[in-house]
């Protein structure tokens, strides 16, 4: 079992700090961002797309607009918008840098990224750099959720309560969550990309059998696997029965009154701490890299 502090444990625990600064360049910030009324497109990949999608749900809430979250691969072709939001921590990956060379002259854009000495600086009309986000581990976990605070900031959202709540989360004990055999995570609105976004840390990180869905969608299906030693992690309120539901299948029901993007890194440390009862290292993840960059050829 790994004894040191991982990195990746190092940039989960900077994440109050973090979004603070973030939500403090909301206001200068909004030059660039979506004007209310404007339809948008919000894009990335892996991590980033999930951050997406609670965005581009968050902003729908908030009567801003029509907003749609995609993969950066699978950007609609010939679907107009009034602008695109890229979220690209490394400023590199081939898929984003792809699109914004695409829309170039045709819609504007604007990047939020760790990196602005990148190629993404050529190729966005706008930039907004979060380099105190940067991240030396692979897995991503400071950049995203400190962008997502910088969105939720934007659309007037005040995030000292999640920064506090972020706190306990880091104080909150890990081990008997960590042990557990397998974890269903779920969301409503804006935390299904949350959802998404923990159960991708548990793979990437611990290399555990996990799945995510619409809380109101666990019950068509999934529901099946529920057992002992398993649970269902909601983030934000669980719709009503799910909890009984869950309950008589044996299942554990993780539940939390916490900002959920302080949820959010609960679930972040849980997959570090299961990735270190296996004896894995978190900083280095099999078969993954910082940034995907596709050959050209």
């Amino acid at each position: 079992m790994t004894t040191h502090t991982s990195r990746t444990s190092t940039e989960i625990a900077s994440q109050p700090g973090c979004w603070e600064r973030a939500a403090d360049l909301a206001p200068g910030s909004q030059g660039a961002l979506p004007r209310p009324g404007e339809r948008v497109a919000v894009v990335g990949c892996g991590t980033s797309w999930f951050m997406a999608k609670a965005y581009a749900a968050l902003r729908e809430r908030a009567g801003q607009g029509e907003t749609d979250a995609f993969p950066a691969s699978e950007m609609p072709a010939g679907r107009r918008y009034d602008r695109i939001v890229a979220l690209t921590r490394s400023g590199t990956t081939t898929e984003v840098l792809g699109l914004l060379k695409e829309q170039r002259g045709h819609t504007p854009t604007v990047a939020l990224t760790a990196a602005p000495q990148t190629p993404v600086v050529d190729v966005a009309d706008e930039l907004i750099a979060l380099p105190f986000a940067d991240e030396e581990s692979v897995v991503q976990t400071r950049f995203a959720t400190s962008a997502l605070a910088l969105l939720r900031a934007s659309l007037g959202q005040d995030l000292s309560r999640a920064a506090a709540d972020a706190h306990t989360a880091l104080e909150a004990p890990v081990e008997e969550l960590a042990a557990l055999e397998q974890v269903t995570f779920v969301g409503t609105g804006w935390t299904v990309g949350l959802a998404d976004e923990a159960a991708l840390k548990m793979r990437e990180a611990a290399q555990r059998w996990t799945e995510s869905y619409p809380a109101m969608e666990y019950r068509h299906g999934p529901l099946a696997i529920g057992e002992p030693g398993r649970a269902v992690w909601v983030f934000g309120p669980a719709p009503e029965g799910l909890a009984a539901d869950v309950e008589r299948t044996g299942a554990r029901l993780v539940t939390s009154d916490l900002d959920p993007m302080a949820h959010l890194v609960l679930a972040q440390r849980v997959a570090v701490a299961a990735a270190e009862r296996q004896g894995l290292d978190p900083d280095r993840p099999r078969h993954l890299t910082r940034s995907v960059i596709l050959d050209p050829s």
